[in-house]
């Protein structure tokens, strides 16, 4: 009997069709699935998986749409300027390729447009690093220096606007030709001034802040100068000369000293980059200075009444931007300071007391210190006797000191070996001298007032040579604790700035 033929209906066969792809698709994958578990590296080896499709990867705001729904095994990370970044790639095709692209990741909340604008603003005014890459005394001397520029920038409109008036150009009561002419002959005149005040050279570094400040106060006179052609527009090139050579000097000034104290601001290799801020932050506040007085100029104000307040806030600023810089080194102004407090209480001042207690208010090339640092024999002895008296005191040393009763000074000749060390200690002992001078007078001081001899107020000659051989054993005993106790407290008593003469004793 031939088999019986059923006919199947079109349901019965798409079901057994589809059944049977379905089949096929499930052992496809177990295959696929089994060879990557065979292929893939024990779980404790296994770097840590990132998925980017929870809620906590959107709450930081780093998901995009690119990466949802998708497993990112983590690289590595870094770090830049205070925001993390995170390298992945695709798990799945980490194992079978090894030319997988590296995507970045930021897992950090996106800045507030406040905070990026103050960290641009930081990037032109702060050092790189800051402000670890600088000494503290940074932030108070830029504070000044700005108020400063600030002061010079307002005050330089109300100037320019005095020359321009005066010259003629405002009014039009001169040719082009004879402005020109005037503007440059003006001009001349300062670069003549700037080259003659170069040649003070090495005092640049003596007194480095007594000249700075010398100098701003150079530059408040010819600005006034500056505006007095105003109020006599035909002196206009004799005053705009001699404004031009004071403003020039003390740019000369300003720029010699830049930079030792930039130098005393960097704590590494970052002089160039604290230089580059330093002077950003002038020409900043400048700039809002200048804009500031021309604002002002617009309602007409009284001339000399805004110069005068203007000049007041930047000398006032000046002064406290010098004040506010610490020195390691130590000049006369410092070392005075530190002996003083030395022989008065044993202590050697810290770097930000001593430069504190400097006088900045002095002018180098005036004299008016009683301790005179290598002097001509002739100023210091006036007979040969008083020479010959307390020559063998100082004879293992490579200096002499002594006091002149006439002129009211304690002097220190220098023989022709000493070196850097020999002349801080004359200089140390010169102030131990004068410390046994004026205790033993009474507690006057030594130095002369209106032409007084001090006849009353000087020891006798015969005292004179035993205050001279006290000083020396004090000197003795108590030089090296000076050194050792200045250098704790960081000065460096290597290098001194004492600037002394130049003259010299030579052997006999």
């Amino acid at each position: 009997m031939a088999p019986i033929k059923l006919k199947q209906s079109q349901n019965s066969a798409a079901k057994s069709v589809a059944s049977s792809t379905e089949a096929r698709t499930l052992v496809r994958e177990t295959l696929r699935i089994s060879a990557s578990l065979a292929s893939s590296p024990p779980a404790d080896s296994v770097p840590p998986t990132l998925s980017l499709a929870g809620p906590q990867a959107r709450k930081f705001g780093i998901v995009e749409d690119q990466f949802i729904d998708s497993s990112l095994r983590l690289i590595c990370s870094e770090e830049i300027d205070g925001r993390r970044w995170n390298y992945v790639a695709e798990n799945e095709l980490f194992g079978r390729s090894k030319n997988v692209s590296i995507r970045a990741v930021c897992f950090q909340k996106p800045q507030a447009p406040i905070d990026e604008m103050m960290s641009f603003i930081r990037s032109y005014v702060v050092p790189e690093g800051f402000p670890d890459s600088v000494t503290p005394s940074y932030v108070p001397y830029m504070t000044w220096r700005a108020l400063k520029h600030f002061f010079g920038g307002a005050m330089g409109v109300f100037t320019t606007q005095s020359l321009l008036s005066s010259v003629g150009v405002a009014r039009n009561k001169a040719t082009p030709g004879a402005i020109a002419i005037n503007w440059i002959l003006k001009d001349g005149a300062g670069r003549v001034g700037k080259m003659l005040f170069a040649r003070q050279g090495k005092k640049f570094d003596y007194d480095l802040k007594q000249l700075r400040f010398a100098g701003d106060l150079l530059m408040e006179l010819g600005a006034g100068v500056e505006l007095a052609t105003a109020a006599a527009p035909h002196l206009f090139l004799p005053l705009a000369c001699a404004a031009n050579v004071a403003k020039n000097v003390a740019a000369v000034t300003s720029t010699s000293t830049r930079t030792p104290i930039y130098k005393a601001f960097a704590k590494g290799e970052n002089i160039g980059d604290v230089t580059a801020k330093g002077e950003c932050v002038g020409n900043i506040a400048d700039l809002l200075g200048t804009g500031l007085s021309i604002l002002i100029s617009k309602r007409n104000p009284s001339l000399f009444t805004t110069f005068g307040l203007l000049s007041c806030g930047y000398i006032f600023s000046s002064y406290n931007e010098v004040r506010s810089v610490v020195l390691h080194t130590m000049n006369r102004a410092r070392f005075n300071v530190a002996v003083e407090s030395f022989i008065k209480t044993g202590r050697v001042p810290s770097l930000q007391n001593g430069n504190m207690n400097e006088r900045i208010l002095s002018f180098p090339w005036l004299k008016d210190s009683p301790v005179v640092l290598g002097p001509r024999f002739k100023d210091a002895f006036q007979d040969a006797g008083s020479y010959l008296a307390i020559e063998p005191l100082f004879d293992r040393e490579k200096y002499i000191v002594t006091y002149n009763q006439t002129r009211g000074m304690v002097y220190a000749l220098l023989k022709d070996q000493a070196k850097s060390d020999d002349i801080l200690k004359a200089a140390f002992h010169a102030h131990v001298l004068l410390h046994f001078i004026r205790s033993s007078s009474g507690g006057q001081k030594s130095s002369r007032k209106q032409g007084d001899a001090f006849s009353n107020s000087v020891p006798a000659v015969t005292n004179l040579e035993a205050q001279i051989a006290a000083s020396c054993k004090m000197v003795s005993t108590s030089y090296e604790i000076f050194k050792s106790k200045a250098s704790e407290q960081g000065w460096v008593m290597a290098e001194s700035l004492l600037n002394p003469g130049r003259a010299r004793l030579c052997p006999r």
